[in-house]
C-alpha cells in the first residue's frame, strides 16, 4: 500500500489549465471549477469538475472518477447505463457542499478503447456478454489505471473521499494509490431492455453492487 501511495504522489502530471466553466444542468446555470490535466502518456488527459458551496471547507468531497463513453455520455446509448449514471453523478455532485467529478476519456470501454469496445459490442450481438466478448478479441476485462484520478486528488488536497461509485474494484484501485475510501456510495439506475443483460453482468461476474 505504501509503496502504490508513492507511487501515485510522485506520478508526473502537468496540470497547464485552470478556468471558471458555467454549465446547464436540470434547468439551472451552475458555475463550476475547471481544470484539465495531462499524464505522461500524451493520452492520459482529465477534465475535473469541481462544485463548492457554503460549508465546503469541512466537508468530506464526494467524488465521482468517470469513465469516458463516447456512445453513453454523448450519443446517450441505451446498451450501457453511463450517461445515467454521469447524470446522477452530477446531480448528486451539484447539490453538496464539496462534489467533484473527475472525467478520464481515455477510459473508453473499461480502458480497451473505443474501436476495441464496437468490436466486442458486435461479439455481444452474437449472444456473448461483456466479459466474454472482451476475453474473445483478446482484450482485458478491465484495462483501466487509476494512478491519474489519484494524484489529481492528492493535488486538490483531496487524500480522503467518497466515491460514488458501484464497482468495488474501484474502490480497492482507489485505496491502492493511497486515497482513502471512507465510503462507497451507489449510484442507482433502472435497467432497460437494452441493458439489463449487461447490468446484470456487471452484477454477477464483477461483482457491482446493484
Amino acid at each position: 500500500m505504501k509503496s502504490n501511495a508513492v507511487k501515485a504522489v510522485d506520478l508526473k502530471i502537468d496540470w497547464s489549465a485552470q478556468t471558471i466553466l458555467p454549465i446547464e444542468f436540470r434547468g439551472k446555470e451552475i458555475h463550476l471549477d475547471a481544470r484539465a490535466y495531462q499524464g505522461q502518456d500524451p493520452l492520459s488527459q482529465a477534465m475535473v469538475l469541481i462544485h463548492r458551496s457554503e460549508g465546503a471547507e469541512d466537508a468530506l468531497p464526494l467524488v465521482r472518477v468517470h469513465s469516458g463513453c463516447v456512445t453513453g455520455d454523448i450519443f446517450h446509448s441505451l446498451r450501457c447505463d453511463c450517461y445515467q449514471q454521469l447524470q446522477m453523478a452530477m446531480e448528486r455532485i451539484t447539490n453538496t457542499p464539496l462534489g467533484v467529478l473527475i472525467y478520464l476519456p481515455y477510459h473508453e470501454g473499461r480502458g480497451i478503447g473505443l474501436v476495441n469496445k464496437i468490436r466486442a459490442y458486435a461479439l455481444q450481438d452474437q449472444g456473448l456478454d461483456t466479459v466474454d466478448a472482451n476475453i474473445e478479441i483478446g482484450a482485458p476485462i478491465d484495462a483501466r489505471d487509476y494512478g491519474l484520478a489519484a494524484h489529481i486528488l492528492f493535488d486538490l488536497g483531496m487524500p480522503e473521499i467518497r466515491l460514488l461509485s458501484n464497482n468495488p474494484a474501484k474502490v480497492e484501485a482507489m485505496r491502492a494509490e493511497g486515497v482513502k475510501v471512507s465510503e462507497q456510495v451507489a449510484v442507482q439506475t433502472e435497467p432497460s431492455l437494452y441493458n439489463k443483460r449487461y447490468l446484470e453482468t456487471k452484477r454477477v461476474r464483477m461483482a457491482h453492487k446493484l
